[in-house]
C-alpha cells in the first residue's frame, strides 16, 4: 500500500520534490492556499529565467551561508543534474555570457513551470488550491482552512520565506512552529538594496547612475559586479552577494562598511603611475581619459575625499581600490528579493526532518541560510527537493 505524502506550499522547492518521488510507492497530494502553483517561480523568471549557475561545484557550495549546510544537497543534485533534468522534460538550457543558465531562447517561464506540472500529473500527484495550512491538529493532523483535516504518513513544509507576499511568501507560519517550541530565527531582509546617506548635491546629478566593472568587498568577502546609485543606496548584483557580511557587521556595531573597487583590472601602483604620468592637467580628465572612470565614480571620489587627498596621486589611487562607503540600513524585506531567518538549522537532520516532529520536514527558503541571485537560490531549491526525494524514495 502507498504511503501518503502531503507537501505544503507550491514553489520551487515542492515541485521537483513531488516530480521526483517514486509514484510506486508514494501517493502525493501538493497543498498550496494560492489558486495556482508556482506564482514566485514565474515571478522570478521576468526579465530572464535564471535557472542556476554554471560555475564548477566546489565554487558553487561556497556562495551559500552556511555552506556546509547545503553541500550534500548540491553534490546530490547539482546544476549539471539540473540542466540534464530540465532537458528530460523538454527544456533545453544554455549558459550565457554571465555562466548564468537559462532555457534556450524564446522559452518562457509558463512553459517551464508547465512542463513541470506534466511530469506530476503523468505521476499522479494531486494539486489542491485554495488550501491554505493554519495549524496542527491532535496526532500531528494537517489542519487547512480551520477546518480541514488532513493526516498522512509524510508532511513536507515548504512554505517559503517572507519576501514577496504577494505571492504567497509571507511567513506567517511561524506562529504555529512557535507553539511547537520550534526555534525561529527572525527573518532579515538579503538580495536586497543598502541604505547608503549621500551627500544631498551627489544623489541629485548621480540618482540611477549604475556603477559597472568594479568590485564591492566587506569583511572577508568581495564581489565583482554592478551596483546602482539610488536614492535609497545602492541596489545591485555585486552588493547583494555581500548580504551577509553585511548584516553580520550591523549585529556587531548598527552599521556597515563597504569598500568599492573603481578599477578591479588594475593595481594601485598601475593606478598611481598612470595618474603620475597624465598629459592631462586636470585630476578629474586624468581619471576620465587615463583610467576610463564615469562621471558618477569621479563624483563618488570627490564627495568622499578631501581636496588634500583627491590632489595626492598615491592617496587617491589608493581610494580607487578602496573606497569606503558606509552603510546605514537595508530595504524593508517587503522589498528584498529574498530572506534570511525561518527554521533554524538545528531544528532539521541532515535530511531536512524537523527534530521535534517525526516524519515532518522543512525545506526551501523556510529554513535558516542564505544565497545571492544570478541562480543560486533556485538551484539551492531545486537541490533541497531532490535530496529529500531520494532520501524518502531509498528509505521509506
Amino acid at each position: 500500500m502507498k504511503k501518503s505524502v502531503s507537501i505544503i506550499g507550491g514553489g520551487s522547492t515542492a515541485l521537483i520534490l513531488a516530480a521526483l518521488l517514486d509514484c510506486e510507492k508514494f501517493k502525493v497530494t501538493i497543498y498550496e492556499k494560492n489558486k495556482t502553483l508556482g506564482r514566485k517561480f514565474l515571478v522570478a523568471g521576468k526579465g530572464g529565467f535564471n535557472l542556476t549557475h554554471s560555475e564548477p561545484i566546489d565554487e558553487l557550495i561556497n556562495r551559500y551561508t552556511p555552506p556546509n549546510f547545503l553541500e550534500e544537497s548540491l553534490r546530490n543534485f547539482d546544476n549539471q543534474n539540473l540542466r540534464d533534468w530540465m532537458g528530460s522534460i523538454g527544456i533545453p538550457t544554455y549558459i550565457g555570457s554571465s555562466k548564468r543558465v537559462y532555457p534556450e531562447k524564446g522559452i518562457k517561464p509558463i512553459s517551464v513551470l508547465n512542463a513541470i506540472l506534466m511530469i506530476l500529473e503523468k505521476n499522479g500527484v494531486v494539486i489542491k488550491n485554495n488550501h491554505n495550512w493554519t495549524s496542527w491538529g491532535e496526532d500531528e493532523a494537517l489542519i487547512f482552512n480551520e477546518n480541514i483535516e488532513i493526516k498522512s504518513d509524510y508532511a513536507i513544509f515548504a512554505l517559503g520565506g517572507s519576501s514577496w507576499k504577494v505571492t504567497g511568501s509571507d511567513g506567517l507560519w511561524i506562529d504555529f512552529f512557535n507553539l511547537k517550541d520550534i526555534v525561529i530565527v527572525p527573518f532579515q531582509a538579503s538580495n536586497c538594496a543598502f541604505q547608503v546617506d549621500w551627500p544631498h548635491d551627489f544623489i541629485n546629478e548621480h540618482e540611477g547612475t549604475p556603477l559597472k566593472n568594479i568590485a564591492v568587498s566587506c569583511l572577508n568577502k568581495k564581489q565583482k559586479g554592478e551596483a546602482v546609485i539610488t536614492r535609497f543606496g545602492l541596489e545591485g548584483n555585486a552588493i547583494y552577494a555581500l548580504s551577509p557580511q553585511i548584516r553580520e557587521e550591523f549585529r556587531k556595531d548598527n552599521k556597515a562598511t563597504i569598500y568599492l573597487d573603481l578599477k578591479p583590472t588594475l593595481n594601485q601602483e598601475a593606478i598611481s603611475f598612470k595618474i603620475r604620468n597624465s598629459t592631462f592637467k586636470k585630476t578629474s580628465e586624468s581619471l576620465q581619459k587615463e583610467l576610463k572612470l564615469t562621471t558618477a565614480q569621479i563624483g563618488l571620489l570627490k564627495k568622499y575625499l578631501s581636496k588634500e587627498t583627491y590632489l595626492n596621486p598615491d592617496l587617491l589611487a589608493k581610494n580607487i581600490k578602496n573606497l569606503a562607503i558606509e552603510i546605514i540600513g537595508s530595504s524593508p524585506i517587503e522589498d528584498a528579493i529574498s530572506t534570511t531567518g525561518g527554521v533554524s538549522l538545528t531544528e532539521v537532520d541532515k535530511n531536512f526532518e524537523l527534530n521535534k516532529i517525526k516524519n515532518h520536514f522543512c525545506v526551501g527558503e523556510m529554513l535558516d541560510w542564505d544565497a545571492p541571485t544570478g541562480g543560486y537560490l533556485l538551484q539551492s531549491c531545486y537541490s533541497m527537493g531532490a535530496q529529500l526525494a531520494k532520501h524518502l524514495n531509498r528509505n521509506r
